[in-house]
């Protein structure tokens, strides 16, 4: 199929390059207002495009699938994730998932480190408060925060992010513990200088600050359940640059209103933009916009990959990045 001749329609604005060399590629339609698109408009790109470019704000499941148009055999998604994506009823259908992996790691580990600094340094505080005109000076006892060096820190999915978080740790001071789905070799347990715990509820009682890096799977789903966050310390933070999906918001939630959790630092949520409100009001919960992979590199690169999919996949070849069943 002729690369001009290739309908593909994007979900949402993206970093102008790419764009521009879309329009070069594609018979492209692009979302110039960046508008969030409706179940409806889903259903209507989908009938309409023989490629969709969407984005993990797109909730493409088993109904939507159901009313693509026989021209569409191509998910070629902006993102790394796609669990937002019924990958399983898609290739039922004949269409091929494809994602944007290894562009985000770096970025993502940087925001991971950032929010480990910031809650035990009590860095939203300090800021609301200069920001607010209440600072009076400097004074012996204001705003003590906890140091991170010889701290545990307990990484929740070692792969390449997670590891990524352990390079940075290690230049911290911090001891680095992990749970993983495997054990990783040797050699790379040495260099990262990590100690694997098999059993998560161990590792979660001897941490003091817990970063999760774990993908929203059937299996991770509330993987930090009610039950799970009662084990750690009350002494202990919870950093989560991954899948809000992960972990039980209201159990954290609850935990870290009655003082049984110091503080969270937050860049995901269970569902999505709507953010429980009652994290909103605690000082020691640090929240941001999902926003650890939003630096101009990683955007570009996750829009190269998505060319290079689309363009191999019209190649008559498989797209580099295609989700297969073994991901699941």
């Amino acid at each position: 199929m002729p690369h001009s001749r290739l309908s593909v329609i994007v979900t949402r604005k993206l970093p102008e390059p790419v764009e521009t060399r879309m329009r070069e590629l594609f018979d492209v339609r692009l979302n110039s207002d960046d508008h969030i698109f409706s179940r409806e408009e889903l259903v209507a790109a989908m009938g309409q495009a023989d490629v969709l470019v969407p984005t993990l704000g797109d909730k493409i499941d088993a109904g939507v699938l159901g009313q693509a148009g026989e021209r569409l055999k191509l998910i070629a998604n902006y993102g790394a994730g796609f669990d937002h994506i019924d990958v399983q009823t898609a290739l039922s259908r004949g269409i091929i998932v494809s994602n944007t992996p290894g562009v985000l790691t770096e970025d993502t580990a940087d925001m991971t480190m950032a929010l480990i600094l910031a809650v035990p340094r009590r860095l939203k505080e300090g800021a609301t408060m200069m920001e607010t005109g209440q600072w009076d000076g400097w004074s012996p006892t204001a705003l003590m925060g906890h140091r991170i060096a010889g701290k545990r820190l307990g990484i929740l999915g070692m792969g390449r992010i997670g590891q990524a978080v352990a390079r940075r740790a290690k230049g911290f001071g911090l001891q680095v513990h992990y749970h993983n789905r495997k054990r990783l070799r040797v050699e790379t347990e040495e260099a990262l200088e990590a100690t694997y715990w098999e059993s998560l509820d161990q590792m979660l009682a001897r941490v003091d600050i817990l970063s999760v890096n774990a993908p929203h799977t059937p299996s991770t789903f509330h993987l930090l359940n009610a039950r799970r966050l009662k084990l750690m310390k009350p002494t202990a933070y919870i950093v989560n640059t991954a899948r809000g999906e992960v972990i039980d918001e209201n159990a954290m939630t609850r935990m870290l209103r009655a003082g049984e959790l110091a503080g969270a630092g937050l860049d995901v949520f269970e569902h999505g933009r709507e953010v429980n409100p009652r994290l909103r009001d605690l000082q020691n919960v640090l929240l941001l916009p999902h926003m650890s992979s939003a630096t101009e590199e990683s955007r570009s690169e996750m829009g190269e990959k998505v060319i290079i999919n689309i363009k191999t996949f019209a190649d008559g070849h498989r797209p580099p990045d295609q989700v297969v069943p073994s991901m699941l």
